[in-house]
């Protein structure tokens, strides 16, 4: 396990307490999240090949996986159970509802907010999605049908997106006279560019899966009903490689994306200080002079 780091190469205390509660998850483990008849949102773990995967799925027929205040719940648990399940080591995120990811949050039921209960649910949303973000684990959204406003927000908030040739993607908050506030004006941008973020955002334009790839919204596309087979298939790749060095990977690239390049690079060396120590390493350096697969266990 990974402990008593050293950040004095960080000047920013703010990189220093994300890197510090990205390796909690090191020495912190939960119990797995069981799911009952009508959850809207269940975690499983797969098993035999796939070990180390770790599937939420959005089960809110009814209104398209609209995000209510209970999905909402349950699916804030789930986060927090991967984030501290030292076995989880790629986290996808689905829909077993035919034609839709998710359509964003659930209107109706917003419309029976007070004006400080509407603001509560945003500022709630906004948090999960950030927590979503800042998983340990490299995450992938995949898409096959309907993602809109919160929806899409929650795929910008995922490391990868994978989408089939059904899938239609926008924010279309403009139209309804307010913008996406889960973190679409601001990850949008950083991942399309500025201008191409902001043509979506002020016509509220729905493009497909092919204008996404183009754009770079998406990194996959595919056939109708293959996302998840491929999402998968992608996984596996990532399995078998260090799971320490995985994490303090996504922290240096999420985090050196936003500073000068200056920063960046002392970003870089923490990170990279923090694998030396590790178990894996040693087994990384001894399997290769042996000849052999590595098996990493994240020590």
């Amino acid at each position: 396990m990974l402990r008593n780091f050293s950040f004095g190469l960080l000047k920013n205390s703010q990189f220093r307490s994300v890197l510090v509660r990205s390796f909690a998850s090191e020495s912190t483990a939960s119990s797995a999240a069981s799911a009952t008849v009508g959850d809207e949102c269940t975690l499983e773990r797969l098993e035999g090949a796939d070990k180390g995967i770790s599937v939420i799925t959005f089960n809110r027929s009814a209104v398209k996986n609209a995000i209510g205040a209970n999905l909402l719940r349950q699916f804030k648990s789930h986060l927090s159970t991967v984030r501290f399940d030292q076995e989880t080591r790629v986290v996808i995120l689905r829909s077993s509802v035919s034609g839709v990811f998710c359509a964003g949050a659930d209107l109706k039921e917003r419309a029976q907010m007070s004006q400080k209960q509407a603001s509560e649910f945003v500022y709630d949303l906004r948090n999960s999605f950030t927590e979503l973000e800042v998983l340990p684990q490299p995450t992938i959204a995949v898409i096959d049908g309907v993602a809109l406003g919160g929806g899409l927000e929650m795929a910008l908030s995922c490391d990868f997106r994978f989408a089939s040739t059904a899938s239609k993607l926008g924010l279309p908050e403009t139209g309804l006279a307010i913008i996406p506030g889960a973190g679409g004006t601001q990850r949008l941008p950083r991942l399309i560019g500025p201008a191409a973020a902001k043509e979506l955002i002020f016509t509220g334009a729905v493009i497909n899966s092919k204008r996404a790839l183009e754009i770079g919204l998406i990194q996959r596309e595919t056939e109708p009903s293959e996302t998840f087979n491929k999402a998968v298939e992608f996984a596996r790749t990532i399995l078998p490689k260090g799971p320490i060095a995985i994490r303090v990977a996504k922290i240096a690239i999420d985090k050196g994306m936003n500073v000068d390049i200056a920063t960046g690079m002392s970003i870089e060396q923490a990170c990279y200080a923090q694998v030396i120590p590790t178990k894996d390493r040693t087994e990384g350096l001894t399997a290769f002079k042996e000849k052999r697969p590595p098996v990493y266990k994240g020590e």
